[in-house]
């Protein structure tokens, strides 16, 4: 009798969410019903000019761009962030155009808005899809508290040439972890309703196989069969489609002899047809312009019929679709069904992102909400797991608590900036934590002894010099001497430093701005004489523990034949030394694995 009831109440739990699951698709289906009629009435009431401008996209604000909006002629902003710029824009937008339809607002939310989070090939070392849910959660809380309500991520690029300088961006060079880590991404971002004021709008690039550009190249061709297509390149958008996203960013390469952003064959057979994709496609900055580059367009206006035909909705840049779309549709060269079919899916974002209801964001938000402690307190989280132990010869690490010299050498020691890794959003160096001050806090009593002994390189240089234009002063050492400034000396200043410690960590690797857009490499070798110091220092004899930090794999070979502890930590983001500290002193336990 016992079981028999427990049966018919489990039976009843059922029927109730069955009945709960139906109800909220009824509620939907209802919703999306009265979103296509709103948006049936608007394009009666469009003119064509109208219809061009919401789908053209431009950069940052102007008084140019002002007067297109008084005109209903501008269909997304980039680059606008603060509350004061986008609500100041957007009153422009549904205050004095004539159908007062809303701007979108994106913006570059790679790892973080203002809490910087590992670079996204760190936080897939976590292989913690909650996590990386968690802080995409939290970026987009920061970045819609910013006025932002659309972001041009996750990238979700599969990548197996480590020259190539967006391999950062990505979740390295798997299909499934990449779909994983996709779909995570795109939940965090949009959370579970678009139109609350905190969800921000997911947008999957680069669409698609722009991943696989031959010699690690940035936009250099791709050349790969439908079958790798489809097996590696295809699958983490797929999953992304499928987890929600509203958004897709079509790429600046070509695919088998076709731009992508004119590729009809991924963008509509393939993105629609087989996917039942009803977002919203927008160009990578400046795309359709480029398929003149590619010399498939003899002009701009050919460009921009090849690239709305193919799929593309929105052009980015310098405003193509604005400019030549109605002279096409009057000339019959755009069919007018194409071109509200593009409108729809733009003004569907806008819809479901809730910006006819809710244009403005809450001044009172940022305050509150970005840089709050239990911000900072994930991204230190999401930074531990996201360090990958690559090898601890006869247990050096964890390094005991009771040591009583340390020596920190290398570049990245007390560089704020690098920390932050290549895209940071909003991110400001001042708010991050390095090395050496996470592992003074860490042991307070230790004496600490600083060499940088090099420089990052030419680029690198940027992080000692942006701030204040001085020169960079010699070694020095914190704890009972106090702090003095720093800075990158010699070889031989590293060395003396080093055999001065019972333990010489070095901090070595890439500056942020060696990863990222147009920043491929010909070689994985560390910058600069960052080889030589490192095998000075291990000459000393004493413990080494090398602390690597990078958007791509580097070449460690010698290193991991001579050094007896080796953590690849790429770019940790905002709480950078205290997690790293968290490490290297056993409060944490490393988990991560290289993807």
């Amino acid at each position: 009798m016992v079981h028999l009831r427990r049966f018919f109440f489990f039976l009843s739990i059922c029927f109730l969410l069955a009945l709960c699951g139906i109800g909220i698709a009824v509620a939907q289906e209802k919703t999306n019903d009265a979103i296509e009629r709103r948006i049936d009435a608007l394009l009666k009431q469009m003119t064509l000019q109208e219809k061009a401008g919401q789908l053209t996209g431009y950069d940052g604000f102007s008084p140019q761009t002002a007067e297109l909006l008084k005109k209903g002629e501008v269909g997304s902003l980039a680059n606008l962030i603060g509350t004061e710029n986008t609500n100041t824009a957007q009153k422009i937008a549904v205050e004095q155009s004539r159908l007062k339809i809303p701007l979108l607002f994106g913006f570059d939310v790679i790892h973080g808005y203002r809490t910087i989070f590992p670079v996204p090939i760190g936080s897939a070392s976590s292989f913690d899809p909650q996590l990386i849910e968690q802080s995409e959660r939290i970026a987009a809380k920061e970045a819609t508290a910013g006025g932002v309500k659309w972001t041009f991520a996750p990238m979700v690029d599969i990548a197996r040439d480590p020259r190539w300088g967006r391999m950062v961006e990505g979740a390295g060079e798997d299909p499934y972890l990449g779909a994983v880590v996709a779909a995570a991404r795109v939940r965090g971002l949009q959370g579970q309703n678009l139109a609350d004021p905190q969800s921000l709008l997911a947008c999957l690039k680069h669409y698609v196989a722009y991943g696989a550009a031959e010699g690690g190249g940035d936009y250099n061709t791709v050349d790969i069969s439908e079958q790798t297509l489809r097996e590696a390149y295809l699958p983490p958008f797929h999953a992304g489609v499928k987890a929600g996203a509203d958004t897709v960013m079509s790429a600046f390469q070509d695919l088998n002899g076709v731009p992508a952003s004119a590729n009809r064959h991924t963008l509509s057979e393939i993105l629609r047809g087989e996917w039942g994709f009803s977002g919203m496609v927008v160009s990578d900055y400046s795309a359709v312009n480029e398929l003149t580059a590619h010399g498939v367009a003899h002009d701009q206006a050919e460009a921009v019929q090849m690239a709305l035909t193919a799929g593309v909705d929105m052009s980015t840049g310098d405003g193509p679709y604005g400019k030549f779309l109605p002279s096409l549709v009057e000339s019959g060269k755009v069919p007018m069904s194409v071109l509200d079919e593009a409108v729809r899916r733009v003004l569907r974002a806008k819809f479901r992102a809730g910006l006819f209801e809710n244009p403005y964001t809450d001044a009172g938000r940022a305050q509150k909400e970005i840089l709050a402690p239990e911000n900072l307190a994930a991204a230190r989280k999401m930074a531990q797991e996201s360090i990958v132990l690559m090898k601890n010869e006869k247990n050096l690490l964890p390094l005991d608590k009771g040591i009583k010299t340390i020596a920190l050498i290398g570049p990245l020691v007390d560089d704020q900036a690098d920390q932050l890794g290549s895209w940071a959003g909003d991110g400001q160096a001042q708010d991050t934590v390095t090395p050496r001050e996470g592992i003074k806090t860490k042991l307070p009593n230790a004496r600490i002894l600083v060499s940088h002994g090099v420089d990052l390189g030419l680029r690198g240089l940027r992080s000692y010099y942006g701030a204040t234009g001085a020169a960079p002063a010699p070694s020095t050492e914190t704890g009972a001497a106090g702090e003095a400034a720093m800075g990158p000396t010699n070889i031989t200043d590293a060395v003396r430093t080093a055999q001065q410690a019972d333990v010489a960590i070095l901090f070595l690797g890439e500056p942020a701005d060696y990863s990222g857009e147009a920043s491929s490499r010909s070689t994985l070798d560390l910058p600069g004489d960052q080889q030589k110091l490192l095998e000075a220092v291990v000459a000393t004899g004493k413990p080494v523990v090398l602390v690597l930090e990078s958007g791509r794999p580097l070449n460690i070979v010698w290193a991991n034949e001579h050094v007896a502890a080796i953590l690849q930590a790429w770019f940790p983001g905002s709480q950078a030394g205290n997690a790293i500290a968290d490490l290297l002193f056993g409060d944490v336990a490393p988990s991560a694995r290289m993807p």
